[in-house]
Order: structure tokens, then sequence, then C-alpha cells
């Protein structure tokens, strides 16, 4: 039975480099995958495809599948031990018994004077982090949250422990199994909130728009607002204006070390949209009984300066 061609089976050339055999085993991957693909012929694809990564991905496999065609079994016409030809030098040898074995003859360093790396041990060469994407409430509990990855040796399931508070962006590192797929760095990306918005990227403060009524903010009142922990009520003093910031101590975010936030509240006054004929006979009455509001200075005559401001 003829040996499969993994470079065929991936789709790239002979001489194509480490980062475009991963491009194109991610790639058909995600394409593949049966969980995804749902052909009679996916999961065989797909185990071919795995099959030929973990050969090409290898640089000791590799070598050995470009000068022998195959991985795992002496090469035909052997004697069943690797010996030098014109073209392999001792270092040569030393990674066929790495491909063969996962180490030198003796378990000792290399011929060369090199130590042969176990293959099965090898780590994965270094990626792009994997995106991780988690809902805002989940950021503000923290807590264990399942990532799917493509790893050398197939999708792997690991488990991502996000701290409380963790900001947007904030790289995490979840460490490898023991099997050559080395550690993954994962990219968390934090999702947007209703109502709930941070005051600066990596602080703990949050905030929230408090509309109003006119006499809420008039005369003061007590308002119920929702936070991360449960309902609160806020005072509003008299006389509390559009764009005032009331604050409630240690009910924003929690990071890991215990430290907390506060909640900023911040007051937006709602008009009504429609009033009823009392309603707008009373604001009539009350209207002239009202201080006026600063509203800027007014224009002064003068000469209008070079930057076009009034002198």
């Amino acid at each position: 039975m003829p040996e499969p061609d993994f470079y065929s089976i991936l789709g790239v050339s002979r001489s194509a480099t480490a980062d475009e055999i991963r491009a194109a085993y991610r790639n058909l991957a995600r394409k593949l995958h049966p969980d995804v693909n749902k052909s009679s012929d996916a999961e065989a694809r797909f185990k071919q495809v795995q099959e030929a990564y973990d050969v090409l991905s290898d640089e000791g496999k590799r070598a050995q599948y470009d000068r022998f065609g195959r991985v795992g079994a002496a090469p035909p016409g052997s004697s069943g031990r690797p010996r030098t030809t014109p073209d392999m030098d001792l270092d040569d040898l030393g990674e066929m018994f790495s491909a063969f074995f996962g180490g030198t003859p003796s378990g000792g360093p290399g011929f060369g004077g090199k130590r042969a790396k176990s293959a099965r041990g090898r780590a994965r060469p270094k990626a792009e982090p994997v995106d991780l994407h988690i809902t805002f409430l989940t950021m503000a509990k923290g807590g264990p949250q399942p990532l799917s990855i493509e790893t050398p040796s197939g999708l792997r399931r690991i488990e991502v422990m996000i701290p409380k508070g963790v900001a947007d962006g904030a790289l995490l590192r979840v460490r490898g199994d023991g099997w050559g797929d080395g550690d993954t760095t994962v990219r968390v990306r934090v999702g947007a909130h209703p109502a709930f918005r941070r005051t600066s990227p990596t602080g703990l403060d949050l905030e929230l728009d408090l509309p109003l009524t006119l006499a809420e903010a008039a005369l003061g009142a007590g308002v119920q607002i929702d936070t991360l922990s449960g309902m609160v009520e806020l005072v509003v003093p008299p006389g509390t204006s559009s764009g005032r910031r009331l604050r409630l101590r240690g009910r924003g975010l929690e990071d890991a070390q215990g430290r907390t936030g506060d909640l900023l509240a911040q007051v937006r006054i709602v008009a009504p949209e429609r009033l009823t004929e009392q309603q707008r006979a009373l604001f009539e009455r009350l209207g002239p009984l009202l201080p006026t509001p600063r509203r800027g200075e007014p224009w002064r005559e003068g000469r209008q300066g070079e930057n076009g401001a009034f002198a």
C-alpha cells in the first residue's frame, strides 16, 4: 500500500515553512472537524490531516519522512537499523533515533555532541494567543471557563481560570498537558453590559446612567438601583443636576486580591415627552417661580481677534 503524501494532504509544497504548514493545518482542521463537518468522509479526512501535521510539524519526523517516505519504520531493504548514507552526518543519525525511539541509542547525549530531543516531548511552536470571549458578568465573578483549541495532537478542550475583574484584552497562560502541546496563551475578550461600564480599561470602578424625573432631581429622593451584588437604595440630594455623579462605595468590581471599586451613578434628568392638561398647567404656573439657570456669558461687542474669538 503506497505511503500517503502528507504534503498533498495539507496542500503545501515540500519547501513549505513551519508557519505555512501550521496555517494549512488550522484551516483544514476547522473545515473537517467532525463536530462541524457532517460529511461521511469528514472524520477520515480529519484523521489524515492530523497525521500529516503530526509528522510535518516535527523537525525530526519531517526529516525522516523526506528521506525515506515514511515515519516509524526502517526504510525498505534495510536491516532494521539506521545506517549512515553519503548525505547523512552523525547529527542526522541522532535525529533519526529521536524520531524512531524518542531518544538516543544510549539514552544519553546524541551523536556529534548534541542531545537528541524526544519527538513526543517537543514543545508546540509559539502561536498567536487564542481569543476567549466571556460575558461581563463572568468577568466580574471570575471562575473556570471551557475553551477548545487546536494543538499538534488534535482538538483539545482546556479550562481557563478567569480572575475576578480581569481586563479586556488581558493575556492568560494555561499550562500544557505534558504531551508536547506546550502552554497556551489566551486573550480574554469581555463583552459589554447593558447597564454597567468600566470607568477605565483596567480599573475596578463602574458607572451607570441614573435617569431621574424633574421632581426627584429638584426635591431629592431615595431610588432603588441594581448593582452587581443586588438592589440598593441610593439617596439623591435635593437640587441634583444632570451630569452629577453619585458614588456608592464598594459596589464596583472586585479583583483577585479582594480589592473593590465603587459604583458611580451618573444623573440624567428625563423630562416627560407628553403632558396632560393638568400637568401642563402646573408647569406653566411653576416655571416663572423657578430661578433661571446660568447659560453662559452673553456676546459682547468688541474686536474679533485672529483666532475668531471676540475680545
